[in-house]
């Protein structure tokens, strides 16, 4: 005689998958990349800073893989198909972490300028149609993406850098957590409703405070300096932050997209996870300078 399985047995991909969906993504997967990149990440900062360098440079480059690939998906009206020559691109990718790590600011700056004229040739070499627009885009992928980013390592060059470094992603993280906790329980009153909807001035001010408070913790704890110092690296990292969101809400609107891609599992891509950063490095880097007097990787006498 046949029998009904009980409801128990039944198989469990169904409320597997209504977690998922409730989440936003897929949990596991995003631990699961969260980790693999997390892990080399932190071996790098504190034991053998070359390998930070080439996972730098890799998510870079693919951070240029997928604004350029974006921006050439995006169709005008009336206008030519964009192209934009990558090779300069990863080559400047590749080029700017590792200038910032071994010349300081001076040799970032010349590493842009070189990817600048790079691009330029590319552009002549490879006959792109509309060179006008290809140029701008590929000088805006040049600076949003390696550039900015790569003040991170700079950030290592100070005194006490690795955990200067650790700090600032900290306050990034700090700035989404609390800023995404305190919004979804007190949030009533948009930001900037035409670019980011879900961020709000509630979200905001507990971004603002849960960042402080890891700041001036840090500054107590780790580096042994007045907690006004992490206070204000906290406040300026916290702006530079939400600044970086939003900039990339609004890049994503303007192309009509919902992820820069799919490229790392569990997150989207490369720029959703980085976005934070884009304004976060070189702010909290200069912001560091002026508050300790650490010059590291700047020109003499600045």
């Amino acid at each position: 005689m046949m029998t009904t399985p009980p409801r128990d047995s039944q198989p469990a991909a169904a409320p597997e998958k209504a977690r998922r969906v409730k989440a936003g993504r897929n949990l596991p997967a995003a631990i699961a990349t969260g980790t693999v990149l997390l892990v080399p990440a932190v071996f790098g900062i504190f034991w053998f800073q070359p390998l930070l360098i080439a996972v730098w440079i890799v998510v870079l480059c693919l951070g240029v893989w997928e604004v350029a690939r974006a921006l050439e998906a995006h169709e005008l009206d009336d206008a030519p198909r964009l192209r934009i020559p990558k090779v300069p691109l990863y080559l400047g990718a590749a080029a700017m972490p590792a200038a910032a790590y071994w010349g300081g600011v001076e040799a970032l700056t010349l590493a842009l300028m070189i990817t600048g004229v790079a691009v330029l040739v590319g552009a002549a070499v490879w006959r792109v149609p509309d060179p006008g627009r290809s140029i701008v885009a590929s000088l805006f992928v040049a600076c949003w993406v390696p550039f900015l980013i790569s003040f991170a390592l700079l950030v290592i060059q100070v005194d006490q850098g690795e955990w200067r470094l650790v700090v600032v992603v900290l306050l990034v993280v700090s700035n989404d957590t609390f800023g995404y906790v305190v919004g979804v329980i007190f949030g009533k009153h948009p930001m900037a409703p035409k670019i980011s909807p879900k961020k709000s001035w509630e979200g905001f001010a507990g971004s603002m405070g849960g960042a402080i408070l890891v700041g001036v913790l840090a500054s107590w704890l780790i580096f042994d300096e007045p907690v006004y110092v992490g206070a204000l690296l906290a406040a300026a990292v916290v702006v530079a932050s939400t600044a970086g969101d939003f900039s990339e809400s609004m890049v994503k609107r303007e192309l009509a997209i919902k992820d820069m891609s799919q490229v790392l599992p569990g997150h989207g891509g490369v720029m959703d996870r980085l976005d934070s950063l884009v304004f976060a490095m070189p702010t909290a880097y200069f912001v560091i300078v002026a508050l300790t007097g650490d010059s590291a990787g700047l020109p003499l006498g600045l």
